[in-house]
C-alpha cells in the first residue's frame, strides 16, 4: 500500500502547493486513486497508471456499479482519476488521457431541504438550557454554522486568533486556502464569551490555538461536528438530512427569503462563483410563492 501512495506523492504535492487543495480533499483523491490502481493491478497487471486505457476503466466502473456504489460517488471518483491524468499530461509522463470523451453517469439531481426558521428556533431554545462546557460549545456550534454559513472543516479549523468579538468578525480560510471575513451577530459573540470562560477553565488543553476543543482540551473533529447537530436537530426535525451542511443551506435560504442580494451571499459563502450560489434560489420558492400570492393583482381579487 505504501508502494502504491508513493506513486502519487508528486500528484499530491501539486494539489497541495500548486492547487491549494486542503489536506483533506487530497486524502479523499489518493484514496480514490490508491483504490481503482489496486483494482488494475488485481485484474491486469497494471502496476502504474501510465498504460491504463479507457477499456480498462470502463470495467472499473462496471465492477463499482456493480459493488452498488451510487453514481454521484462513482463520478466523483472517475473525476479523481481524470485529474492524475490531466497531471501526468502536465508534467510530460502521459501522452494523451483515456478519460477524455468519457461522459459522467446521469444523476438524480439532489434536493436539499433547509431547516425551517422554527426548527432553529427550537434548537437553539434546547440549547439554552445547556449551561456546561460542551453545552456551551455545542450552543456556539449551531449559532455559528446558521450566523455564518460555514463549512464543517472551515469550522473545525477556526484558531482562537481568528475570532475578534471586539470587533464582531470572523476569519475563515476557505477552499484552496482563500480567507473571508464574517460577521458576527451580538448572540453569537455572546455564546462565544460565555464559552471562552469555560474553554479557559478546562484542566488540560492540548491543541491551544483552536477555538473548538473536546472536554480533553483536544481539537474537535468531523464526525463529533456531525454527531452534534444530527443529536440535537433530531429533537426539533423529522428531516431524513440532518447535517451541518443543511445547516449551510438554512443560511443561504433565510438570507435570500429576506431579501439578501445573491452576491452577498455568495461572498458570504466563500463561492467562486455565482453559479454556487444559484442553487439556494430554489430552495426559496415557498416564500416567492408567498410573495406572488400577496402581490399579483389577480392573486389579491381571489
Amino acid at each position: 500500500m505504501t508502494r502504491v501512495k508513493s506513486q502519487f506523492s508528486a500528484f499530491s504535492e501539486y494539489l497541495l502547493h500548486e492547487k491549494n487543495y486542503s489536506e483533506l480533499t487530497v486524502k479523499a483523491y489518493l484514496t480514490d486513486l490508491v483504490s481503482c490502481l489496486e483494482f488494475f493491478n488485481q485484474e491486469y497487471g497494471s502496476k502504474t497508471m501510465h498504460d491504463v486505457n479507457y477499456s480498462q476503466i470502463r470495467s472499473w466502473i462496471v465492477s463499482l456499479v456493480e459493488q452498488k456504489i451510487s453514481n454521484r460517488s462513482i463520478n466523483r471518483k472517475i473525476s479523481s482519476l481524470n485529474s492524475y491524468f490531466k497531471f501526468l499530461i502536465k508534467t510530460e509522463r502521459m501522452q494523451s488521457n483515456p478519460l477524455s470523451k468519457h461522459q459522467a453517469l446521469k444523476t438524480d439531481k439532489k434536493v436539499q431541504i433547509p431547516f425551517s426558521q422554527q426548527e432553529m428556533e427550537t434548537v437553539i431554545q434546547i440549547l439554552e438550557e445547556e449551561t456546561d462546557f460542551e453545552g456551551l460549545r455545542n450552543r456556539l456550534i449551531v449559532e455559528l454554522f446558521y450566523a455564518t454559513g460555514i463549512r464543517r472543516i472551515e469550522l473545525i479549523q477556526i484558531k482562537l486568533k481568528d475570532i475578534d468579538l471586539n470587533n464582531k468578525t470572523l476569519k475563515v480560510l476557505g477552499k484552496r486556502n482563500k480567507e473571508r471575513f464574517v460577521p458576527l451577530i451580538d448572540t453569537v459573540v455572546l455564546t462565544a464569551n460565555n464559552y471562552l470562560q469555560l474553554r479557559n477553565e478546562l484542566e488540560t488543553v492540548e491543541d491551544e490555538e483552536h477555538l473548538f476543543l473536546t472536554k480533553k482540551g483536544l481539537k474537535i473533529y468531523e464526525t463529533l461536528v456531525y454527531r452534534i447537530i444530527n443529536e440535537y436537530f433530531s429533537k426539533a426535525s423529522h428531516k431524513v438530512k440532518r447535517s451541518p451542511h443543511i445547516l449551510r443551506h438554512s443560511f443561504a435560504t433565510h438570507l435570500l427569503n429576506e431579501g439578501a442580494d445573491l452576491n452577498a451571499v455568495k461572498e458570504l459563502l466563500g463561492h467562486s462563483s455565482l453559479a454556487a450560489t444559484q442553487v439556494y434560489t430554489h430552495n426559496s420558492i415557498a416564500e416567492l410563492k408567498k410573495v406572488y400570492a400577496n402581490a399579483h393583482p389577480r392573486s389579491k381579487n381571489d
